[in-house]
Parts: C-alpha cells; structure tokens; sequence
C-alpha cells in the first residue's frame, strides 16, 4: 500500500458546468448621510438639472410580460445536454480505471522496493526508490492533465450548444410571446397561481427539437 505521502491527489475531474441562462440584475441607491450628505445638498442643482433630461415614461402593468425559465431543469432534462453529460462520464470513467490499474501496479512495486532493502545496494535501492517517485509523480500530472482536458472538452461543447441552439430558441420564444423580460426560475419568487408564466417546458421541448446530441471534442491523452 502506498504511504499517505505518495498517495496521489487526483484533481476532482467533475466541476459543476457552467450555469446558462438568464440572470436579472437589480441596481440599488444607497444615500450616505454625513460628510456625503452635505456634499450632495451642494451639489443638488447640477442632479435636479441633469435629471430634466430624463423622461417620465416607464413601463406600465399593460405592457409588461414576464416569463420565467428553469435554467436548471433544462440542464438536467434536454436531450443533448443529458447526451453531452453521458460523453464526459465515459472519458471519466475511464481515467478512474486507468488509475485504480496504475495504483494496483505502483503498490506492487512499492512492495518490491520494500522486499528489496536487504539484497540491493544502497546506491541501487536509491535509484529504484527514485524512478518510483518519478513514476508517482508523472502519472500524478497525466491524471490531473487529462481531467483538466475532459473538462476543457466538455465546457467547449456546452458553450456552443448554448450559443448556437439555445439563445436562439429562448431568444425565439421570447419573438413569438412577445415577452418583456424572462427570468432565471431559480432567482425568482412567484406568488399565486399564475398560468403561463414558465416557459421551461417549451424551451426544452424546442431544444430536444431541434438538436438531440453534440459530438464532444476528444479529450488530450485519450
């Protein structure tokens, strides 16, 4: 068994993906009082003149359409996305195995090592215990290389699948409802029974439409 010093830390292959979506921003005043304060009553003329050039006009209730879409949901049940999760699992998997195969051979050799101590040089068991820790620690930056580059492929393939198929079908939903503004479900409070308000459902259904599954990009070292 190899000591806890020469474990190797593999860096965690699966980040959370990137969250897509929409997200609505809300912009604060904050008035200061003291010093600050007073600076503004000085400066109060210049604020009332450079507000004479804002309208009055604001959206009203008549106007507003608001929608709501689960950016979570359409992560964890559109096809593709689901397909494109199933490629980084497998290229996951596999670096798993190789490392459980790797560990198996490094223990048996740290055991040799061991076996060894009585019948080798010390000159000579210093080499063997030198390549073993070079061994180590090379296969430690394969590892770490080789999950940075999954999740590298995996980003990439998210990224076009939001820019060239998603943004357009919310961007389209949003045409074809005539919607003021659409909201991340998972940032939004809703009151009452409000029909019609998510639009979740539709944009995975015209996503599953429109593209099923994405060719992930072949990782580094597979």
């Amino acid at each position: 068994m190899v000591t806890k010093k020469e474990n190797m830390p593999v860096n965690a292959s699966v980040k959370k993906y990137t969250k897509i979506g929409m997200i609505a921003g809300a912009v604060v005043a904050i008035a200061v009082l003291g010093v600050w304060g007073l600076s503004a009553l000085r400066t109060n003329m210049s604020v009332e003149k450079a507000l004479s050039e804002v309208t009055a006009d604001a959206v009203t209730g008549a106007d507003l359409r608001i929608a709501v879409v689960r950016m979570d949901a359409i992560q964890t049940e559109a096809k593709v996305l689901k397909n494109l999760r199933a490629q980084k699992d497998s290229y996951e998997s596999k670096l798993r195995d190789e490392l459980t195969k790797e560990q198996k051979s490094l223990e048996n050799e740290k055991k040799e090592i061991e076996k060894s101590q009585d019948v080798l040089s010390r000159d000579a068991l210093q080499r063997r215990v030198a390549d073993y820790q070079n061994r180590v620690a090379k296969l430690q930056r394969s590892l770490s290389e080789r999950a940075q580059s999954i999740d590298a492929s995996f980003q990439n393939a998210l990224n076009n699948i939001q820019a060239k198929d998603l943004d357009p079908i919310i961007e389209g939903i949003i045409a074809k409802k005539k919607l003021s503004l659409v909201i991340d479900g998972r940032f939004a409070r809703v009151g009452g029974n409000v029909s019609n308000l998510d639009i979740t459902d539709d944009v995975i259904k015209a996503l599953d439409k429109k593209v099923s599954n994405v060719k992930m990009e072949k990782p580094k070292g597979f």
